[in-house]
């Protein structure tokens, strides 16, 4: 047995660049959409995917499929269907193969999203990031909480499985607000959240307001209290955490795609700016593919990085940590060649960040606040 690889998960990640306004909080690599013919980038992808088949002749068929961004839902059901008959020629999508489409509100109010089922989406990710309407203005978007709820309730109408995202520790956001606006949520019934802490990053238009002292970001402190009743209300509600910072009522509704990630399983990463990580003839490799679509375009081919031994075993350390599930110690092992330092272990048990079970680590709801932190503790440097 390997210890990353495609027995841990195969999936395609497809990066759809546009969005009808970026966000001030976004950091992702995105472009205004204005009247872009998408035609020849639609076209690109489906090349780019063809092109990997030629280089992961052994790979099995593909778990998932996962079309982020930008704003994947501006895509029409015809190129969606496009797009999943290129992975199902190329390496074939298993028959309880998970496909994921993140939406926002407005699409999914004014799209036939009958239309997105029939073309193969069978999960949504719905991109609502609050309920309130001063909230949602602050945050850029172009939906109000009203618009968010009726996206919701159609979705639920066309869906079994479906996700909602929100943002949570925003400036001067009280333990109260959030308690109410997160219990709202919960009561529309989705069966999947995912719950971000606002995070300010340099080059966003958040980032050059908070340089210029126009913006403030909640302290740390805040953000922990705000993220432990984040996970009462959530437990209380019968959608436990199974990830820093994802919440389902059952595992069925987990994501299956993000577990790849989090396993160190092989993903294919096409569309301008996509990652991916493949294990070719026992060799783990990162993938870049060009950032401008013009340029992505013309790109024969994705940049490659050939990962070391270190690279691969740090970068699994850093995702197997996230999941509730915990780290396979022998997996760790069979990566770094050694294990985990036995105090590090009794010190972190000790401070009641992890717990130890058998043959796996795991972080407690503590730990995972810190869950980078720690794991720059158990990486054993050469």
């Amino acid at each position: 047995m390997h210890a990353v690889g495609p027995e841990y998960g195969f999936g395609l990640y497809v990066h759809w660049p546009y969005c009808t306004r970026i966000c001030p909080y976004c950091d992702f690599n995105v472009y205004a959409a204005k009247d872009r013919d998408r035609e020849p980038l639609v076209a690109s992808i489906v090349d780019d995917i063809h092109a990997h088949r030629a280089k992961l002749p052994d790979h099995p068929k593909l778990d998932s499929v996962f079309f982020g961004g930008g704003t994947p839902s501006l895509l029409t059901p015809q190129q969606i269907e496009r797009l999943l008959s290129a992975a199902q020629e190329s390496f074939g999508l298993k028959s309880n193969a998970e496909i994921s489409l993140e939406a926002n509100p407005n699409d999914v109010l004014t799209s036939d999203i009958v239309d997105w089922s029939r073309a193969g989406v069978n999960r949504l990710s719905l991109g609502i990031q609050s309920l309130d309407d001063e909230a949602l203005s602050f945050l850029g978007r172009d939906h109000t909480g009203r618009d968010a709820r009726q996206a919701v309730e159609r979705a639920q109408k066309q869906f079994d499985n479906y996700s909602v995202d929100l943002i949570y520790a925003r400036p001067g956001q009280t333990m109260e607000a959030w308690q109410q606006e997160l219990s709202e949520t919960l009561a529309l019934g989705a069966p999947h959240l995912s719950l971000y802490e606002l995070t300010i990053e340099e080059r966003t238009a958040f980032g050059k307001r908070a340089a210029r002292g126009d913006l403030v970001p909640m302290q740390e402190d805040d953000q922990a209290d705000l993220y432990d009743l984040t996970q009462e209300v959530c437990e209380a509600h019968g959608l436990p955490a199974y990830e820093v910072s994802n919440h389902a009522s059952a595992p069925t509704y987990q994501s299956r795609h993000n577990h790849i990630y989090w396993a160190s399983g092989d993903w294919i990463g096409v569309g301008p700016g996509a990652h991916g990580r493949l294990t070719i003839n026992g060799q783990r490799v990162a993938t870049e593919a060009a950032k401008r679509p013009a340029d992505y375009k013309d790109a024969k081919a994705p940049g490659t990085l050939e990962l070391t031994r270190q690279d691969t075993a740090t970068e699994f350390l850093a995702m197997a940590l996230r999941p509730t599930s915990g780290l396979d110690l022998q997996r760790f092992e069979t990566l770094f060649g050694r294990s985990i330092e036995a105090e590090t272990l009794s010190n972190l048990i000790d401070q009641g960040l992890a717990q130890h079970d058998q043959n796996t680590f795991r972080l407690t709801q503590s730990g995972r606040l810190m869950a980078d932190y720690i794991a720059s503790l158990l990486v054993p440097y050469e």
